[in-house]
């Protein structure tokens, strides 16, 4: 798995521009589970060796397929392989790591203060499913808090984080991130769910998931856990400043700092389920930082000067 991030452009730029021409697309194809040469690429393409052979060298810089120097009946030949199977693009901008105005926490996201959970739902930790599953009175249970991944067909969970930013400290947005996705049984690509946060009681926006994902295992995911399930999510990022609300930087909502009253609260409370009169009541899957594809757990920022 090759891992690019927006917040590594100039690898991410020459991957991208590598896999931006048909030709390179279909070389690509060809080296699928096997090995090519460049002479047997351009007859199975038809296309002259030449313009294989400097598409493989864009290829090849980018480091997406490597190549050696092999014998043959008449002198050399060079023989192509994949270096990677999947690509992985990350363009979330991690605002507020390198920034030394930023207050963070990580809260496990066992350690909800409030729920409200419908079957199908259930908790996994790192000895697997907390018993009983699909029983909304496990989620109450104290082994919840080592959970690292809970689901829940309908309702919430909220979560309660301290305000721990510095005296007379203004603050320019605060922003949560976490993994998630749809609920469905065992899973299914084409299961929207209209999934709505609300910071401080009130409700910030709604962002349709379209499915619940389990075509690939989980990057995290050990080597126990079953193949038949939920298996990721993706990473979504909430985001509130003196302008609105953002979902990933688009603007969702016109709900300002002003009207979650964070100065107000000795607590900040982050809810995150399905609205009783959405369109698309269809779950969530939510993942902790040992399991799904993003090691983190859900994550609080405080931007301030």
């Amino acid at each position: 798995m090759l891992e690019l991030t927006i917040d590594a452009p100039d690898r991410l730029i020459k991957v991208a521009h590598a896999l931006s021409s048909e030709v390179r697309v279909n070389i690509l194809k060809l080296l699928n589970n096997r090995k090519e040469n460049i002479v047997d690429i351009a007859e199975k393409l038809n296309l002259p060796i030449s313009t294989v052979a400097s598409n493989v060298k864009v290829m090849e810089d980018a480091g997406i397929i490597m190549t050696e120097i092999r014998r043959a009946s008449r002198g050399t030949m060079k023989v192509c392989a994949r270096t990677f199977d999947d690509i992985h693009m990350n363009l979330n901008v991690n605002v507020g790591y390198n920034n030394p105005n930023c207050y963070q926490i990580e809260m496990p996201v066992g350690c909800y203060t409030d729920c409200e959970i419908h079957p199908t739902c259930g908790l996994i930790n790192n000895n697997g499913v907390l018993k009983p599953d699909d029983e909304p009175s496990a989620f109450f249970h104290p082994t919840r808090m080592s959970a690292q991944m809970i689901w829940f067909r309908r309702g919430f969970v909220e979560y309660k984080f301290p305000t721990l930013t510095v005296p007379n400290a203004k603050i320019q947005s605060i922003q949560f991130s976490m993994e998630l996705c749809s609920e469905a049984p065992r899973f299914d690509h084409n299961w929207p769910s209209d999934i709505t946060v609300w910071i401080n009681h009130k409700e910030i926006g709604t962002w349709t998931c379209p499915g619940d994902f389990g075509d690939r295992r989980g990057k995290l995911n050990p080597h126990w856990f079953p193949d038949n399930h939920t298996q990721y999510g993706l990473l979504k990022t909430w985001k509130v400043d003196e302008s609105g609300s953002y979902l990933d930087d688009v603007k969702i909502s016109e709900v300002t700092l002003n009207d979650i009253q964070l100065k107000m609260n000795t607590c900040i409370h982050f809810r995150v389920g399905n609205k009783p009169t959405a369109e698309h009541i269809g779950g969530i899957n939510l993942f902790g930082k040992e399991l799904g594809d993003h090691d983190q757990d859900i994550i609080m920022r405080i931007i301030y000067t």
